[in-house]
């Protein structure tokens, strides 16, 4: 693994941990929504990760060495929750049904932020990983001096 791929790598979490705190805060801040555009009370959204991987190249360098060093993660997917809505009893409401319940969206705040810390932490680290990347780089260089 080279000295750049390591910083890609670590770029590539930080990216795709930052578009997972992205979603979980539109989560958040539509928890109370019972209308969106298509007339359906807000779905709770997620992010789908999978491993990045090279070019033909160089999963086939990788293979022929037995080596697979990984090129980081990206977000493949942003997918709804398709779980049931709540049913919150509010006559009053104007999206009241005929017997005055409320279709609610389907977003527990605990687990979102469960969800944010656990994004938070990986965030972190990335970060971590590529200052001590940076570290080990700049004292390479003063061994040179």
């Amino acid at each position: 693994m080279g000295f750049f791929s390591s910083l890609d790598i670590g770029a590539s979490g930080l990216t795709a941990q930052r578009v997972r705190m992205d979603i979980i805060s539109q989560n958040i801040a539509n928890v109370n929504t019972t209308r969106t555009e298509d007339g359906t009370p807000y779905r709770r959204k997620d992010v789908l990760f999978e491993e990045r991987t090279g070019s033909f190249s160089d999963v086939l360098a990788a293979a022929s060495d037995k080596l697979s060093n990984g090129q980081g993660v990206r977000v493949t997917k942003i997918v709804e929750d398709t779980s049931e809505f709540k049913k919150v009893y509010d006559p009053g409401h104007p999206d009241a049904d005929e017997d005055g319940y409320v279709n609610m969206p389907n977003v527990d705040v605990v687990t979102e932020m469960v969800n944010m810390i656990s994004a938070s932490r990986s965030y972190e680290a990335n970060v971590t990983s590529i200052n001590a990347t940076k570290s080990m780089a700049m004292k390479a260089l003063e061994i040179g001096k």
